[in-house]
């Protein structure tokens, strides 16, 4: 326990600070500049996170949606009811949950069909001799073929999104205060060292995917959407009253009233 609560203690002294929460979203833009930059001019030379098999990958990044969603969902949970005392305003504050289930399924649908209406199935991955019976991009690969279209990066989306939803959920912690030997103390500090280390995978495998894969546009405009994402949500509807509304933490220079008596 004591190793844990060190793990804690140092990932409240980085990702809990407003700096983070400030500074995130541009160093998120600046190394997706960079890493494409880095392929384009210099590319790395072939390693294991250059595979898509590798562990993060596979285990993580592909599902990773499900890993913030089941990490946030008992973390929202238990903090906020901590503080509030009110059921009602926690299941409020979950709803963060399905707003963010609800923006993951619509980009994640939004990219694959604008892959499928910019692409066509080729003979080769050396794009040549188009086959016009394959219309679609299961179909193609089907028949074994390579099809190509213009792929939104769903990982910049997806990682920029889920790494800026928990640092600002993770605000909370600003204002809880726990007993050290109380249950509660035990499961929010396993909690924060387990949002910590997902962020932290986030980030590191976003890195990669900007060094390694796609196109510079389609990972600006996967990355543009994971921020606008963000932003439309915690920067500007969560601040509305008729909103989910925002971490119950008074430090912030945001509106609180739906957590005032």
């Amino acid at each position: 326990m004591e190793h844990l609560e060190r793990c804690e203690w140092f990932l409240r002294g980085t990702l809990v600070r407003a700096a983070m929460r400030r500074y995130l979203p541009w160093a998120l833009v600046t190394s997706m500049l960079a890493g494409s930059l880095l392929k384009e001019l210099s590319p790395l030379p072939e390693s294991y996170l250059s595979n898509k098999r590798n562990i993060l990958n596979v285990y993580f990044v592909k599902v990773a949606w499900a890993w913030t969603f089941c990490l946030l969902l008992p973390f929202i949970a238990l903090t906020n009811y901590h503080l509030t005392g009110k059921a009602s305003l926690v299941l409020r504050r979950l709803s963060t949950l399905l707003v963010g289930t609800a923006i993951w399924y619509i980009c994640t649908a939004l990219f694959s069909n604008i892959e499928h209406y910019t692409g066509n199935c080729y003979r080769s991955p050396a794009l040549e001799g188009v086959r016009e019976e394959c219309q679609s991009k299961q179909h193609c690969h089907r028949e074994g073929g390579f099809w190509h279209g213009f792929d939104i990066s769903g990982h910049s989306f997806l990682l920029t999104f889920c790494a800026l939803m928990i640092v600002e959920e993770m605000a909370v912690l600003h204002e809880v205060k726990t007993d050290r030997g109380h249950c509660l103390h035990t499961a929010i500090t396993t909690l924060v060292v387990a949002l910590g280390f997902l962020t932290f995978i986030w980030v590191w495998m976003f890195l990669c995917t900007a060094i390694y894969f796609h196109d510079v546009s389609q990972k600006v405009f996967g990355t543009l959407f994971g921020l606008l994402g963000w932003y439309g949500t915690y920067r500007f509807w969560y601040q509305k009253s008729f909103s989910p509304g925002l971490p119950p933490q008074s430090s912030l220079n945001v509106k609180q009233d739906s957590y005032k008596k």
